[in-house]
This record gives C-alpha cells, sequence and structure tokens, in this order.
C-alpha cells in the first residue's frame, strides 16, 4: 500500500489508499446505492451475502460484516468498540493489503469502513472482484473437480500456509476458482499471522474437508480418490518447497 488515507466520515471513517485515485464516500458503502444506480448484483453465500458492484474504481465486492453463532443472537451486525485499528474491516483491508503486495492469490482490498454507535461499530469492505469466478462450493455442486484442480487448490492453500498465513473460516464458499482456473482465498475476516505450526495448518485443512463434505463430498464417486488425497499430495508438496516470501512474525496482527 503506497499511502493509507482515513479521512473521517459521519460518525466513523474511511480506510482507503491514495494510489486508487478517488477517494470513496459512504456511499460507496450502501447496497442500496448501487442498486438504485442499476450498478449492483447480488451474491451468495457468506453471511448477509455480498454486492458485486461498479464503482468509480471498478468492479468490486462489497460485504457487511455480520456476526455468526450464538452472538449474532445479540446483534446480527454490532460489535464492540476498541478502537480503529481494531475494528474487523481496518484489520482485514490491512492483512489483504499486505498478502497482495506479496503476489498470494485474495482479492485486493480497496476500502474499509466503519461507523460506530457510542460502545458498538458496523463495519463494511470492499474489495476487487474476481471476475468470472466460481466457488469450490459451486464446482462441486456441478461435479467439476478432478486432479488438476486439487493440485491447484492444495499448492494454493500451502501457499498461504508457509508464509505462516491462518485463514480464520477456509471453507468451500471461500475458494474460488476464475476462468482460467486460478485459485484464490478470499474472506479474511479475523485472519492473521501465526507462528509456524503444523497443528493450526492441518485443523484449516480439515475445516476446509468438513465444509465439502455438508456440501455433500460424501456422495461424489471416488471424491478421497479422485480430490481430496491428490489435494492433500499437492498441498504436502507446495509447502515442502517452502514460501517465495515468508512475511515475518509480527509484522501483521
Amino acid at each position: 500500500m503506497r499511502e493509507a488515507q482515513v479521512p473521517s466520515t459521519a460518525g466513523g471513517a474511511i480506510l482507503y489508499d491514495a494510489a486508487l485515485g478517488v477517494a470513496p464516500d459512504d456511499t460507496w458503502f450502501e447496497r442500496e446505492h448501487w442498486t438504485a444506480a442499476g450498478r449492483a448484483e447480488t451474491a451468495s453465500g457468506g453471511r448477509g451475502g455480498v454486492a458485486f458492484v461498479e464503482t468509480p474504481a471498478g468492479a468490486c465486492a462489497l460485504r457487511h460484516y455480520h456476526r455468526g453463532g450464538w452472538a449474532a443472537r445479540l446483534s446480527r451486525d454490532r460489535y464492540v468498540w476498541t478502537g480503529a485499528e481494531r475494528t474487523r474491516a481496518f484489520r482485514e483491508f490491512r492483512l489483504l493489503a499486505r498478502l497482495a503486495e506479496r503476489g498470494l492469490p485474495v482479492a485486493a482490498p480497496v476500502a474499509a469502513r466503519y461507523v460506530r454507535h457510542g460502545a458498538a461499530y458496523r463495519a463494511d469492505l470492499l474489495t476487487r472482484r474476481v471476475v468470472a469466478a466460481h466457488t469450490l462450493a459451486q464446482r462441486l455442486a456441478e461435479r467439476r473437480l478432478g486432479g488438476a484442480l486439487a493440485h491447484r487448490v492444495g499448492g494454493t492453500i500451502a501457499r498461504f500456509h508457509a508464509a505462516q498465513v491462518w485463514h480464520a473460516d477456509l471453507n468451500a464458499h471461500n475458494v474460488l476458482v476464475d476462468a482460467d482456473d486460478a485459485v484464490w482465498l478470499i474472506d479474511f475476516d479475523r485472519g492473521r499471522v501465526r507462528a509456524p505450526n503444523a497443528a493450526w495448518r492441518r485443523a484449516n485443512l480439515r475445516r476446509l474437508r468438513r465444509s465439502l463434505d455438508k456440501l455433500g463430498a460424501r456422495a461424489v464417486a471416488d471424491f478421497d480418490a479422485q480430490f481430496w488425497r491428490p489435494l492433500l499430495a499437492a498441498y504436502d508438496d507446495a509447502f515442502a518447497q517452502g514460501a517465495p516470501q515468508e512475511i515475518p512474525r509480527g509484522a501483521l496482527s
């Protein structure tokens, strides 16, 4: 990121890079604004879904942060205020910016916003849209997996793990496959860099496997032989080679 800009807004602030060339305002984070202008479409998946919007900075994915699990019973989208830099949106923006700078396949951040409400806040994030992409969940539903894709998925996850990057919710909806069959990881809310440890790396992979099973992987003939075992083999091979650029411990939080 060349130069972070953090202008104040009514009740909050927006974070973006000066290299963007245009200053986002509050309307950029309002789905209704883009819908009214005929420049939005809704994508399925994730808590609350994602809107694809055509902004002055290009095609983006707009996500409003929603709580999951038991916490959603208390508030669907409000989080405890502990400071601007600790908001979900600002933390994910800065993590994505660092990962993108290092060439890891993530949706690059465009802008992040929080709006404070006393001791709580709401937040939103705009990232570049990965055009013509399908989730791994969609590829599973369409029975379009195979060894070649397994190799790319396993190798991609290994790149992140070798760089010490932990994805908090590695599931089949957060793995994208674009029109060129390149693999991307999205939704790094709560993600962070961790000390090297095989336990959290394998836990990430088990989380992905549970997600695939919930989506019907066990009903796919020879799923283990044709996809999962090749994925793990590709992961192990790629991880053994190490990361081209490791992110120093403590560089991100």
